[in-house]
């Protein structure tokens, strides 16, 4: 197993953990995750390839739907609501 795909399964333990938290205490982890998916995913696609590194963003897309919607609608400048 290769260091990149070490730290992809440690990311997944860290999210499904930061899942099962409060939501007032998901803020700080949860933007830890986001900030460092990106980096991770280029990792991935340099050690497996483009298909892995495809694969890793559409998993990371599902996971992160919500806030990746929040900053895209801020970002465009559109009404943002709050979790429903």
């Amino acid at each position: 197993m290769t260091a990149s795909l070490a730290a992809a399964v440690f990311w997944a333990l860290a999210a499904t953990a930061t899942a099962f938290l409060p939501m007032r205490l998901q803020y700080a982890p949860g933007l830890t995750l986001l900030i460092a998916a990106p980096l991770l995913i280029v990792w991935i696609g340099i050690d497996y390839g483009w298909i892995a590194a495809l694969l890793s963003l559409a998993a990371f897309v599902s996971m992160f739907r919500h806030p990746l919607r929040y900053f895209w609608r801020k970002w465009r400048g559109q009404e943002t609501e709050g979790p429903r």
